[in-house]
């Protein structure tokens, strides 16, 4: 069997890694995403379509893709963070990270009181993927603070020097309009959106933690990673599909 921890190992290596975004409650279909060789697939539990259920048969589906199966919380809370790592998440995504207090909270969630966290201790099913030792689960769970409000941009050096904080993972949607912009992806604030890319990346570098963010599809994860950031996630499973049907049904019309 691989090494469990392998994951967490080249995540915090800041080795170059590529997921895929998940919203639908649709195992059938996560499975065949995590056989692509994707490094790992991310479960929505913010906004995407899942309930507790949906999240942990989908991490089943990942697990039995080969991918490492990540979560997105649906708040920086002990309880969803728990949850989410119980059924089998090698790692958490934590939204709306303001402060490096608010990410040492993260940090805390997903840690075992033997690693100075609050996390309690009923692994359920991920004593089988991580651990069942609270140290063991600890060293192989990664922790990821979202990067999308001003003050999150504002704290982010800070943020990213949070003690047993793995990376952050900034959302650009919410950064666009973090910075003034009217839409995600207005190009009115093109710059002040490109410099906030790049704080950022430098910031997690002079940390020497992981860079992440989230990308519509391949070509901007390709140019992220090209620009610093060491972890991209191309989305989602719903907006490709409905992006092939409609390209399908161009085709089909002549």
């Amino acid at each position: 069997m691989a090494d469990p921890t392998d994951f967490a190992r080249r995540v915090r290596a800041r080795e170059r890694i590529l997921g895929y975004w998940v919203v639908l409650a649709s195992p059938v279909s996560t499975e065949r995403l995590a056989r692509l060789g994707w490094d790992y697939v991310c479960l929505d539990g913010q906004h995407g379509l899942l309930g507790y259920s949906d999240l942990l048969q989908n991490l089943m589906a990942v697990d039995a893709g080969g991918s490492a199966g990540m979560g997105r919380g649906a708040a920086n809370d002990p309880t969803p963070i728990g949850r989410a790592l119980d059924a089998g998440a090698r790692g958490i995504i934590v939204p709306l990270v303001d402060s490096a207090e608010q990410a040492a909270s993260a940090v805390r969630a997903a840690r075992y009181p033997t690693s100075g966290g609050v996390r309690s201790y009923g692994p359920m099913r991920s004593a089988l993927r991580i651990g069942p030792r609270p140290a063991e689960a600890d060293a192989g769970t990664v922790v990821l603070a979202m990067i999308e409000t001003p003050e999150g941009l504002r704290n982010v050096e800070e943020i990213c020097a949070t003690p047993g904080l793995d990376g952050v993972y900034v959302g650009p949607s919410d950064l666009c309009l973090a910075v003034g912009g009217a839409y995600p992806g207005d190009p009115a604030v093109a710059d002040e959106f490109a410099a906030a890319l790049a704080r950022g990346a430098r910031a997690a570098a002079d940390a020497g933690v992981a860079a992440g963010i989230h990308t519509r599809d391949g070509a901007p994860a390709a140019r992220r990673l090209g620009e610093g950031y060491t972890l991209a996630t191309v989305a989602s499973d719903l907006t490709h599909l409905e992006q092939a049907s409609a390209a399908h049904l161009e085709q089909a019309k002549g």
